[in-house]
């Protein structure tokens, strides 16, 4: 893209993820809910972290927290590195074209090739990190994968990711060929189309990859799981409980779906180690969110999120100094993919933070709901200390941390919510 058409699209590029921007900006101000409980006489709950766990379980898991936050930093800055050494030197270019050879070095080989060669470079060189990971889950019994099973899964998701990556490069670079002017605007609909399925397909073709699901035996538990979900306005088709127990000890249940395919998932640790008001309450919460529609949000908000990256890649991606740093002659050339998946990583890096703020508030929302939909503080009191010493979760993370990796609130945080809550009910 060059002359006075060719800068004047790339102005519209950056005028349109602009205004995507904005559109994004203002469905994550305006949709989650900012203040949810009025301040209760007497004022708010303390936050307190011993009131979650006992002081040998507290030691114990913030040990665990300890030991592991140095892998996650450790595993993303490698990620990004290995990242921006392929995508901002030609060495990635040289890698897609390598790749592709043995095949004829097709333009299509490229792009489906070099992207998965880029996945799975990415993911060996966080490989050794990962294990250490796995190995320290191991060490406070909160893994119990054998090796061959943590192999498995991590080639399994590594090759979902490549395949599914590769697929939509190859549609974004057909689309750069076809309209080289307005390609970014395609690409945006695109994007946000694949968003949009995936959020669709996700719970019928990626979770069975990974568990076993079974329909929960006739019992007065699911009978009171069917009926809160009709309570709740949101019946589901079935129960399922996940063979969770062959991967981990964690405590965990979902809904997952949409119309036909809703159900509720619970793992088998959850049956196992929770009473059945235990069981209920979370459920309950995973129902907050099905009610709330925070599904269709979070999909609304990718698609939203997707779009506007694509259309400010339309203005970076015709940057001529940034190309030939690529080592790519042009948008459509296929060694632009390390860039995008570059691009990719470093957009997704930086809007955490905000993706997280939002999520804390959607699930203290859905706290909120199953409080309403039970009317059992006690058992939702009692399951958050459950899944805080299962779990091993860190009631009082450090601070800048929770502000950019935590998504939900600290089991302090939603004990003390439960606790507000129940003294409005006792003053009500």
């Amino acid at each position: 893209m060059s002359g006075a058409g060719g800068t004047s699209a790339r102005r519209v590029a950056l005028l349109v993820a602009g205004v995507l921007g904005a559109a994004l900006v203002v469905v994550l101000v305006t949709v989650p809910p900012w203040t949810l409980l009025p301040e209760p006489p007497g004022g708010r709950t303390p936050v307190d972290p011993s009131s979650v766990l006992p002081p040998d379980l507290l030691a114990r898991a913030e040990a665990f927290a300890r030991a592991l936050r140095p892998a996650s930093l450790t595993s993303l800055l490698l990620g990004l590195v290995v990242s921006a050494v392929l995508g901002l030197t030609p060495l990635g270019a040289r890698l897609v074209r390598a790749v592709a050879r043995p095949l004829g070095g097709g333009r299509v080989a490229q792009v489906l090739l070099g992207t998965a060669a880029v996945v799975v470079l990415g993911r060996l060189a966080t490989l050794p990190v990962s294990a250490y990971a796995e190995v320290v889950r191991h060490r406070y019994g909160i893994s119990t994968r054998s090796w061959g099973l943590w192999l498995r899964d991590v080639a399994v998701s590594t090759a979902i990711s490549a395949v599914l990556t590769a697929l939509a490069l190859a549609a974004f670079l057909w689309l750069v060929r076809r309209a080289p002017r307005t390609w970014w605007a395609w690409a945006a609909a695109v994007a946000a189309g694949f968003v949009v399925v995936g959020s669709f397909l996700y719970p019928v073709v990626i979770e069975p990859a990974f568990n076993r699901f079974e329909s929960l035996p006739p019992s007065a538990l699911r009978s009171e799981l069917l009926d809160l979900a009709e309570e709740n306005g949101t019946p589901v088709q079935d129960v399922l409980v996940s063979d969770a127990s062959r991967r981990t000890t964690a405590l965990n249940a979902y809904v997952s779906g949409f119309g036909s395919t809703r159900r509720i998932v619970l793992y088998d640790t959850t049956l196992e180690q929770l009473s059945d008001a235990e069981v209920e309450s979370i459920v309950a919460h995973e129902l907050g969110h099905v009610v709330h529609g925070d599904v269709l949000t979070g999909t609304l908000v990718g698609a939203l999120g997707a779009a506007a990256a694509v259309a400010l890649s339309g203005w970076l991606l015709s940057w001529t100094p940034l190309l030939r740093r690529a080592g790519a002659q042009s948008p459509a050339d296929p060694a632009v993919v390390p860039l995008v998946l570059l691009l990719l990583s470093v957009g997704g890096l930086l809007s955490t933070p905000v993706q997280n703020l939002v999520s804390r508030q959607v699930e203290a929302r859905a706290d909120l709901r199953a409080l309403d939909l039970t009317g059992d503080a006690g058992a939702f009191t009692a399951m958050q200390r459950e899944l805080a010493a299962t779990n091993l979760n860190d009631p009082d993370p450090p601070a800048a941390w929770q502000w950019f990796f935590g998504s939900h609130p600290t089991g302090a945080q939603r004990i003390a919510f439960a606790e507000d809550w129940q003294r409005l009910e006792d003053a009500g």
